[in-house]
Parts: structure tokens; C-alpha cells; sequence
């Protein structure tokens, strides 16, 4: 059976299915969205709580036990993790690879209505809960600053303008505010006043909730029409606060500013967010499941100019970081090393065989394998990644071997005095059979990666899938197009003269083999000692292996580098801003550096107001000229230094304790 024969005998046909692969595989490659590494979604659900001034004790009774029990109790969960904090707790759920997150959120969604009677009444908001990807970094980081707007109005102005615009770009997921903190009042109240007026904080509290509300006031219906009641009686105004009378003494009003001071401030002033030193609000913003990261990432910076004209005056908008400038270098490396490899194969073949002519059918059996490849990994929804370009690149070593198999097996019957199209018909069918066994084994060594379960297994899928696809495509050019072009291209062997790089090729792998004849001489004739050295190298692999370091994923230089700082329990607010930026400070003035975004308090990022996280963008590797890391100092006396990308700081011993910086 000649598998080849239909395709040899109509080659007006096969070019046009070559040129249809071409095709499908240039538009999937368009398409193909761009990442570091495949698209892995880990089942995760975050469900989140705010209670404003409790302690993490309190937290943790009243809001993080009773959710605990009811989120507990869904199917498929396979991990909880919960941080009460000053004011926030904190739930991450993950649940096992094989349940769909969109009906685990519904789960999640009926436990929280569920434990709505155990919560507390005075929650000002109630429990939220997001789909996220613990793996999923932001891939551009924005950050509004001004001089003269107020922090709360730029918080207001990135959470009413720019969060809704942003997310409405194509490919944005998530876009998260961070230090986007509500307009408050706050009331600061005297207690020797109070005591003087015979008072107590609980008689403010209920001054200000019953001068501050706003509901139904009924209207008027008369014979000919009717009006209703608009009033709003919500105070707006930090002086509305201060004329509201709390109670009367010797008929006279007792009003809040007799009693206390109101001024305007944040809804949370235990946080504080930083940009190069200067009061920011900062955005991140995550892409969607599958979008392309460099292409969304452009279209993000193309709609900045328009963004900052829509803000008002005196606020500016700064690129905070890029993630997409490491990806595209990662990606491009990746893709000159699969070109590389192209040309590399091609020149083998060159040499080996002499003939331009036969060079010419692996020269396009081996683009176009890869070419087709792209298209059906638009159909499986996979991207161009790391892992993916990493398989195409291993394939082009099986790749081009059913071709260079065709073309030697049509060569032999040339060199034997048939014509090349006699040559193609008896050669493919003599070799299709090997071929398609070839192509079969080879799949078969990536079955257990194809099988494998859990985290490596989903990464690695893409990577298994990607490689079998490659040399599927392969096959089929190797029993179609590569035996139709070696009896339309190749000539008779009396026609074809090797030339001159192909000669030497030859006469220098003639006197290669002359080598290797006697070294084999001279190996056979100790097979003791070969076999001593066999089994040492045998047990140095062994040794290596134990010792060699081992990970995940090789680590990489991503751009960015967070530091997370902690001080003394009892350290203030205030105290603990000063001490991070003497940090951000000293990292900002270290060469390589381009940006720093230092937040401090208790939120989405830190988990208690001692601690802080500094986010320190590098310069791209080829504009850094010096290493960012410096040894550090012994921690305690008699420690060793050691060697990491961070640095220690220091501070007046009267000072809360230093941050402990860790990258």
C-alpha cells in the first residue's frame, strides 16, 4: 500500500493543501495570544470582609470562624487559608483541579447569604468573594499622583473614571485599586469636654446616626396633583458634623464641635501608598483568561493620553511597570532560537546530502510543520509561551526527520537509475510505513505527560500536546509533499553534481569516519576498562543528579523584585511610614532601578500594620550596570552574611526596630 501515490500522482492538489496548511497556520499564528507560560486557571475563590477598627481577635470570632464554617462545607475543597487582620479577614479558597470555578463561586456565594444571621449587624460592607489566579500577575501597574488634588479625590477619580474605562479595554480581567480609600469624616471627640457636658461617646454616635439619614419622606396629594418629598437629610460637609446638637444643657444646644473636632479625612488612615516617595493611588491590572498579554498591554498605554485628559487638572498618570517588556524579550529569544535551529537543520542537510535541489524539500517540509502547528494551537486555545515555543523548538529535531527519511529512501532508488518520479512512488512506499510507526512512537514517549494529573501535569500539557501536534503535521507533509516535490524537483543522478561545500563536507566526515575506526579498535580491545569507565560515569550521573539543584521552573529575571518589610509590633502608623521610606528611599537611589511603589498598613496586600511590601522595578538587563544585590550584613552576631537581591537598612536606636527586607 503507497500511502503517497494519490499525492505524487496530483500535485497541483498537494501544493494547494501546503499552501492551505501555510495559510491556517500564518492566521492562528496572528491570533495566538502571548504569554511567559501556559494558560492555567487554579480553581481559587478569595472571599473578603472589612470591619473598620476591630482588632484581629475580633475579627476572627465574629467574622472569619462563622464564614470558616459555612465555606468548609463545600464539595470539592481541597485547601483554606484565612488571615484576620486589623479590620480584615481574609479567606483563599482552593479547590481541587478538576471543579469548575464557575459553580464553586455559586457555592461560595449561597454560604456567605448562609452565615449573613452569624455575622455582625454592624458590618458597614458585606462579605465579597473573587475568582482569582494566585499565579496571575498584573501586567501593567499604574499610579495617579498630584500635588494639588487631595489623595481621596484622586482615589475617587481612579475608582469612578479610570477603573470602568479600563475594564472596558479588550483583554482586561480584574482592574484592582490599590490605596482607593472613600472619602470620611472624622470625629475626634474631647474627653474632658464631654465630661464637663456630662456626655459619653455613645451620645455622639447617636447625634450623628440620627441627624444623618436618609429615607422616605411621603409627599402631598391634593385634588389636582401631587408632590413628593425630595429632602435629603444625609450630612455632606465636615461643618453639617460639627452644627449637629448632641443635646441641651440649661436650654442651649450642645453641639458636636463643643465636644469635639471633625475633620476630613480617609475612610482607612492606617494605610499608606507611595510612588517614588510621593502619595499615590495605585492600579493594577490583570488581564483575561486567554487574551494577549502584549497586545492588551499595548492597548493600555495607547488609552493613557486619553485617560489623563479625562482627569482633573494637576493629576498625572505614570507607567508604574511593564510586564509585557520581559515577556516580549522571553518570547523573542525563544522564537530566534527556533529560527536558529530552522537554519542550522538546513545547512546539515545541505552538507550532508550536496544538493540544493534536495535541500529544497526539507527547507520547506520543516517551516511549514511548524507553520501548521500554530493553527491547530489556536484551535486547542493555546498560546505562544515559553513552554509551547520550547516544544517547537525540540521539534524540529523530530521534525525533519521524516523528511531527511523520504528524501534519502527517493535518493537511494535516484542513485539506483530510476527516474525521480519512479524514484518517489517506489521510495514512499517503501518508507510510509516507517514514517507513520515513527510518528507513532514518538507520541507514545509523550503519553505520560499527556495523562499526567495536577499542577506540573496542567502546566505541562500544553508543552506534551504542542510537540505531538509538530510531529503529526509532520508526518503528513513527510507522506505528502516532501515524495510529490522529490519527483518533481530532484533530477537523475548523472545530472546532479555535488558541490564544492558539500565535497569537503564529505571528505572531512570520510576522514571523521577513519577516526572513529580506530578509536573503536582501541575500545575493543580493553573492555575492561571501558566497562569501569561506564559504570563510574553510570555513578556520577547518579551522584550529579543528587546533588544538582532542582525547581519548578528555572528561575528568570522578571524586571521586578518585592521587598517585604516588618517592624516592631508596637510600631505606629506614622513611625512605620517613616521607616518605609528610609527603605524606598535607599532603593530608589540604587543604580538599575526605575521605579518604587511602597505600601504600608493593614489591606489586600499586608496583613498587619507592621508590615509593608515595597514593589522595586528594574531597568531592562541591557541598560543595568551594575548588580542591584549587595552582601548582606549579619542579622545577629555570629550569623553568617549571605547573598540575596536585597539590602539591610538601619535606623536610630530610639527608633521602632528596623524592617527586615526580603526579596
Amino acid at each position: 500500500m503507497n500511502v503517497s501515490a494519490p499525492f505524487i500522482s496530483r500535485p497541483i492538489a498537494t501544493a494547494l493543501l501546503a499552501i492551505a496548511v501555510l495559510l491556517s497556520g500564518l492566521l492562528g499564528y496572528m491570533e495566538l495570544p502571548v504569554s511567559s507560560l501556559p494558560e492555567v486557571e487554579f480553581p481559587t475563590i478569595e472571599v473578603t470582609t472589612q470591619l473598620p477598627g476591630a482588632g484581629p481577635d475580633t475579627i476572627s470570632k465574629l467574622i472569619t470562624a462563622p464564614l470558616e464554617r459555612q465555606l468548609g462545607e463545600i464539595q470539592g475543597v481541597a485547601g483554606m487559608t484565612s488571615t484576620s487582620s486589623q479590620g480584615l479577614s481574609q479567606i483563599i479558597m482552593q479547590f481541587s483541579l478538576d471543579r469548575d470555578i464557575d459553580s464553586a463561586a455559586q457555592d461560595v456565594q449561597a454560604a456567605i447569604n448562609a452565615s449573613g444571621g452569624t455575622l455582625p449587624t454592624s458590618l458597614p460592607y458585606p462579605p465579597t468573594y473573587a475568582k482569582v489566579n494566585p499565579a496571575d500577575t498584573p501586567i501593567v501597574t499604574l499610579a495617579l499622583t498630584s500635588t494639588s488634588v487631595p489623595l481621596y479625590t484622586l482615589a475617587d477619580d481612579a475608582v469612578t473614571l479610570l477603573q470602568p474605562k479600563l475594564s472596558q479595554i479588550s483583554g482586561i480581567g480584574q482592574v484592582t485599586v490599590l490605596g482607593g480609600l472613600r472619602q470620611a469624616y472624622r470625629i475626634q471627640a474631647d474627653p474632658a469636654r464631654l465630661a464637663a457636658y456630662q456626655l459619653s461617646l455613645e451620645d455622639i454616635r447617636t447625634a450623628i446616626t440620627d441627624g444623618n439619614q436618609n429615607g422616605s419622606k411621603g409627599g402631598f396629594d391634593g385634588p389636582a396633583q401631587a408632590v413628593t418629598v425630595g429632602a435629603n437629610d444625609q450630612l455632606e460637609a465636615a461643618e453639617d458634623y460639627s452644627n449637629l446638637v448632641v443635646t441641651y444643657r440649661n436650654n442651649a444646644p450642645v453641639r458636636v464641635r463643643d465636644v469635639a473636632k471633625v475633620i476630613t479625612s480617609m475612610e482607612n488612615d492606617q494605610t499608606d501608598v507611595r510612588f517614588n516617595g510621593t502619595p499615590a493611588v495605585v492600579i493594577s491590572i490583570q488581564r483575561q483568561p486567554g487574551a494577549n498579554i502584549v497586545a492588551t498591554a499595548n492597548l493600555v498605554k495607547q488609552a493613557l493620553p486619553q485617560l489623563e485628559a479625562s482627569l482633573p487638572g494637576g493629576v498625572k498618570i505614570a507607567l508604574v511597570s511593564d510586564r509585557t517588556t520581559t515577556i516580549r524579550a522571553s518570547v523573542r529569544d525563544v522564537q530566534f532560537t527556533l529560527l536558529l535551529s530552522v537554519l542550522l537543520v538546513v545547512l546539515v542537510i545541505y552538507l550532508f546530502l550536496g544538493s540544493v535541489r534536495a535541500t529544497i524539500i526539507p527547507g520547506v517540509a520543516l517551516p511549514l510543520s511548524l507553520i501548521g502547528t500554530f493553527g491547530i494551537m489556536y484551535f486547542l486555545g493555546y498560546g505562544l509561551d515559553n513552554l509551547s515555543l520550547m516544544a517547537l523548538t525540540v521539534a524540529t529535531g523530530f521534525v525533519v526527520d521524516d523528511a531527511i527519511v523520504m528524501i534519502e529512501n527517493v535518493v537511494r532508488f535516484i542513485e539506483a537509475g530510476y527516474s525521480p518520479l519512479v524514484a518517489a512512488y517506489r521510495g514512499a512506499r517503501q518508507i510510509g510505513f516507517t514514517i507513520i510507526s515513527l510518528t507513532i512512537s514518538l507520541i507514545a514517549v509523550f503519553i505520560p505527560l499527556l495523562f499526567m494529573t495536577g499542577v506540573v501535569g496542567k502546566l505541562f500539557h500544553e508543552f506534551a500536546v504542542t510537540l505531538s501536534v509538530a510531529v503529526v503535521v509532520s508526518a503528513v507533509i513527510s507522506l505528502t509533499l516532501t515524495p510529490m516535490m522529490c519527483g518533481r524537483i530532484l533530477k537523475p543522478a548523472s545530472e546532479e553534481k555535488p558541490a564544492w561545500p558539500a565535497r569537503m563536507a564529505e571528505a572531512g566526515f570520510l576522514r571523521l569516519l577513519g577516526f572513529y575506526r580506530v578509536t573503536l579498535r582501541w575500545v575493543l580491545r580493553r573492555q575492561a576498562l571501558m566497562l569501569v569507565i561506564s559504570m563510574a560515569t553510570l555513578v556520577g550521573t547518579i551522584l550529579l543528579y543528587i546533588v544538582v539543584p532542582k525547581g519548578f521552573l528555572p528561575s528568570q529575571d522578571t524586571g521586578s523584585v518585592i521587598a517585604i518589610t516588618e517592624a516592631s509590633q508596637t510600631v505606629s502608623i506614622p513611625a512605620m511610614v517613616a521607616l518605609q521610606d528610609q527603605a524606598a528611599a535607599a532603593f530608589r537611589h540604587v543604580e538599575g532601578v526605575t521605579n518604587v511603589v511602597s505600601d504600608v498598613g493593614t489591606g489586600t496586600t499586608n496583613t498587619t500594620p507592621n508590615s509593608g511590601q515595597i514593589t522595586i522595578t528594574l531597568a531592562a538587563i541591557g541598560r543595568r550596570s551594575s548588580p542591584i544585590c549587595a552582601r548582606r550584613r549579619p542579622t545577629s552576631p555570629g550569623s553568617p552574611s549571605t547573598t540575596a537581591p536585597c539590602r539591610t537598612f538601619s535606623s536610630a536606636p530610639a527608633s521602632p526596630a528596623p524592617p527586615t527586607n526580603t526579596a
